[in-house]
């Protein structure tokens, strides 16, 4: 493979950290599968073509390619000790800031640092000289390091996998979340491409996995302005029972960034705090992966890590010439996670709960569950709490721990849906089932 030109930034290189899914017996980890028709998708919405406006959230989106299954964004430009890096910004934790540059709004960006200075990167800005119209260079201070070759190998149950390398590893002083000197407004701006190019987006040396194509800047004339963009593979999952579709950038576990073609940044552990959802203090939000749901391309049941393996083409690089990957994710071969709060959701409590930075809340299904064929796809965030909270008989955490954290933290912006819009949650949360309610809180 020939390897690009790559940034490193001091301790680059390989990073030691903790690796919560391996922890995961292969014995415990097994799934089921059952036949179904391959006429079509095993998920609703829309799978084909491009995904009108309407439906997208992130409105800064250039377009939604269900046929690439990707997004194209908008590319902004940095540096890095003199040398050029490429991010995307898709959230703000203030609103005007969010509103002026049509990104997302998740207020809870705004608490990162607490506890933790470094895990909100201090940016500075160069404006270069005669500038007319654009935007200024961003000066990171940490950056990641894309040359690592991604290795994911099936482990003998599937999930847990036997290898798994990420691709992408950032230094100690990267973080996605910057904020510039004198200013309090964070925003979520992963790096995906280092370097001038030629960008490799095919085996990824110098780009992030999901990185599918890099559009330049196009020559401007007088008066006009032309700028670069990106596009990246899409992940589909559920929120309130509706499919939604995001992206995935970084991630603080090694298992988990080699799964999500995502940058291992250690840091993002320390973002405030383990377990705490919508508590004071939290800046993350819930998802919900499954270790051993159902698997089969085609089966409306699949779900989970082992499903992603299996039938996603996960162990495979990600580009527009593998289009058997594409078809698999487009037909439903993500691990289909489920997301506690959309922006969109009617209630303004969970709106403005949203967050970018979510925390994996890994559901095992039990022998039991499988043995009754109760190990069927879950599409509602509080469903599943309910489910955990009254059947530790059919779904539990990991190895049969109590269901709840284990601190792995995953950079997932929202970019849209595909059916119709997640409005209402499809049940209501029972006391006890790790939300606050009510009935939460007893009287005597």
């Amino acid at each position: 493979m020939n390897r690009r030109t790559t940034i490193r930034g001091a301790g680059a290189a390989a990073v030691a950290l903790a690796v919560p899914l391996a922890l995961f017996s292969p014995a415990l980890a097994s799934s089921s599968s059952s036949s179904a028709p391959a006429a079509r998708a095993a998920v609703p919405g829309q799978t084909s073509g491009l995904l009108p406006f309407k439906k997208i959230i992130l409105e800064s989106t250039v377009q939604v390619n269900l046929d690439h299954w990707s997004t194209t964004l908008p590319l902004h430009e940095g540096r890095f000790r003199g040398t050029p890096v490429w991010y995307v910004i898709t959230e703000s934790s203030a609103e005007g800031p969010a509103r002026d540059l049509n990104v997302n709004f998740a207020p809870k960006l705004a608490n990162a640092a607490i506890d933790c200075p470094a895990c909100v990167q201090e940016v500075t800005q160069t404006v270069p000289a005669g500038n007319k119209f654009g935007e200024a260079l961003t000066n990171f201070r940490g950056v990641p390091d894309f040359s690592p070759t991604r290795v994911l190998k099936a482990g003998p149950k599937i999930f847990p996998p036997s290898v798994a390398q990420p691709g992408a590893v950032a230094d100690a002083n990267y973080s996605p979340f910057i904020r510039f000197a004198g200013s309090d407004t964070v925003y979520n701006a992963p790096i995906v491409a280092t370097g001038s190019g030629p960008f490799d987006v095919v085996h990824h040396t110098n780009t992030a996995d999901r990185v599918l194509k890099i559009n330049p800047a196009r020559p401007a004339g007088p008066g006009r302005y032309y700028a670069p963009s990106v596009e990246l593979l899409i992940i589909r999952g559920f929120d309130s029972g509706k499919p939604i579709l995001y992206i995935s950038t970084e991630s603080n576990d090694p298992v988990t960034a080699t799964l999500e073609r995502a940058t291992l940044t250690p840091l993002l552990g320390k973002v405030p705090f383990s377990g705490g959802d919508d508590f004071l203090g939290s800046a993350r939000e819930r998802i919900f992966p499954f270790v051993n749901g159902q698997i089969g391309l085609h089966n409306p049941q699949s779900q989970g890590l082992a499903h992603l393996i299996a039938d996603g083409h996960a162990a495979e690089d990600a580009s527009l010439g593998n289009t058997a990957l594409i078809n698999a994710l487009r037909l439903g071969g993500d691990a289909l996670n489920v997301q506690g709060d959309f922006p969109t959701l009617a209630d303004p409590h969970r709106k403005f709960a949203y967050s970018p930075l979510w925390e994996a809340t890994f559901g095992q299904w039990t022998p039991k569950a499988i043995r009754l064929g109760l190990n069927k796809r879950q599409t509602d965030e509080f469903q599943i709490l309910n489910l955990a909270a009254t059947r530790q008989d059919l779904l539990t955490g990991p190895l049969g721990a109590p269901f709840g954290s284990i601190n792995v933290l995953i950079n997932c912006p929202v970019i849209g849906f595909t059916a119709t819009e997640p409005m209402e949650d499809l049940v209501k949360p029972l006391p006890g089932a790790q939300v606050e309610t009510r009935g939460s809180f007893p009287t005597r």
